[in-house]
């Protein structure tokens, strides 16, 4: 098999661990190349949903996940060629740690940072927070750069620097170890985004988060090297795409999507392959009280928060009713996580107020008795639903603080962890009505 060289040249942007400012300095560099004149292609590595929406800002295009462990190759290859095509640069974000991933009993992680650098070929933008650090930070890039012959690193981006001697303490080390410094960011309380308990607040939350990001942007063109950073890029290395065929494949013609801040929380990599189908996309808020649009085949509510908007999605009869009649036509209706409750009976908010929900399953959640739910998951369908036939493999990711009240629908789904452990989380079906905790990421590889 031959592979392919794919331009134009990316870099990933990635650090030694969560928290180190690789989010900001990402949303930086697209925001200051886009300033520059050049297209920007973004990529989000992992199961990501908020990330991606602020990328679309920055860059002024799409952003794509880009996931090791839940997406087959196929999918994965597709994407980029696709879309880091039509771009002068390609920049993704990283997730967690370089190396951190889905641990397995003595192998390495997998799903990791590094994983996507290596398949791909991109380069590593290390960025290091140096707060209370002067020569170790040399010393942890050295050990990042050395870790995997197959992760180049190709220079690092210091983060948190107090002062120019704190830099001056810092540099000398770097230029031992021959690892290119391609600047140094100065601590700046302003250089952050505001968080809630699943991460960042949204991208549509934020008011002024263009003013925001240009500030990102500026801090970016006064202290870093972006004309070294574009040099360092490298095209995708990229194998003959398998994707055809493959994928979550639309679950109707005309998909009437519930979208608002209540229900975003979609993989924008979904509707892309679902869009290249050939179906259409019939956005509606109900929030607003809107209804689906009753012509629609299939209709799918993202997860997103709607514990926050309880009392208006209670209150939403249009809303309520036009999910009723359509369901009463047995038109297919998924709801993914925060979509899945709303299908329910109730929430509970976190108060412990009770809001009555659509109730075309029978599922009561609580956010008054928080309990973390995280991780991948592998779900074998066990009937034909919006998701693809029974017997399908689906790949996905489970990230939520609600507990379960009470359930009594038929299971949808046969569930496993990342590591094959079996899972409580079964999803529901009743009539044409499905949901699941874990929002859906791509079909299996078997």
């Amino acid at each position: 098999m031959t592979q392919q060289a794919f331009a134009p040249g990316g870099v990933i942007v990635a650090a030694p661990r969560s928290g180190a400012g690789k989010t900001t300095i990402a949303l930086g560099l697209m925001r200051a190349f886009r300033r520059r004149g050049l297209a920007v292609q973004p990529f989000k590595c992992g199961p990501d949903y908020i990330d991606p929406a602020f990328h679309a800002v920055a860059a002024g295009r799409p952003s794509y996940n880009l996931d090791t462990w839940a997406m087959a190759e196929g999918t994965l290859s597709d994407l980029v060629a696709r879309h880091a095509a039509a771009a002068d640069v390609t920049i993704a974000e990283g997730v967690m740690g370089l190396f951190d991933g889905v641990a397995q009993p003595g192998q390495t992680a997998r799903g990791a940072t590094a994983d996507l650098a290596a398949q791909f070929g991109w380069p590593v933008v290390l960025v290091l927070d140096v707060s209370g650090q002067t020569e170790t930070a040399a010393a942890v890039a050295m050990g990042c750069a050395r870790y995997r012959d197959d992760v180049s690193v190709a220079g690092v981006i210091l983060n948190r620097v107090s002062s120019a001697r704190h830099l001056a303490l810092i540099a000398p080390a770097f230029e031992r170890i021959g690892l290119k410094l391609f600047g140094a960011i100065a601590n700046d309380a302003e250089l952050t985004l505001p968080e809630r308990h699943l991460g960042l607040v949204q991208a549509g939350e934020i008011a002024g988060i263009g003013r925001r990001l240009d500030a990102f942007a500026d801090a970016i063109e006064k202290s870093v090297d972006l004309e070294a950073i574009r040099h360092a890029a490298r095209p995708a290395a990229l194998w003959p795409s398998t994707a055809a065929g493959r994928g979550l494949r639309p679950p109707g013609q005309r998909i009437a999507l519930a979208q608002d801040q209540a229900f975003s929380f979609m993989y924008p990599h979904l509707l892309d392959l679902w869009r290249s189908a050939g179906a259409e996309i019939v956005p509606f808020s109900p929030l607003a009280d809107q209804a689906p649009d009753p012509a629609a085949d299939a209709v799918w509510l993202p997860g997103g928060y709607p514990e926050l908007h309880a009392g208006v999605l209670a209150a939403a009869q249009r809303f309520h009713g036009g999910l009723r009649a359509l369901a009463g036509r047995s038109v297919p209706i998924h709801g993914e996580c925060g979509g899945y409750m709303v299908l329910g009976r109730g929430i509970e908010d976190a108060r412990g107020v009770a809001h009555s929900m659509a109730g075309l399953l029978r599922l009561e959640t609580s956010f008054a008795r928080r309990s973390l739910h995280l991780g991948y998951r592998r779900a074998r369908l066990l009937a034909d639903c919006s998701l693809g036939s029974v017997g399908t493999e689906i790949m996905g990711h489970e990230f939520h603080y609600a507990s379960t009240l009470a359930a009594d629908d038929e299971a949808l789904v046969e569930c496993r962890d990342a590591a094959g452990a079996s899972m409580a989380e079964g999803g529901a079906r009743r009539g044409s009505v499905t949901g699941t905790f874990f929002h859906a990421i791509d079909r299996g590889q078997t």
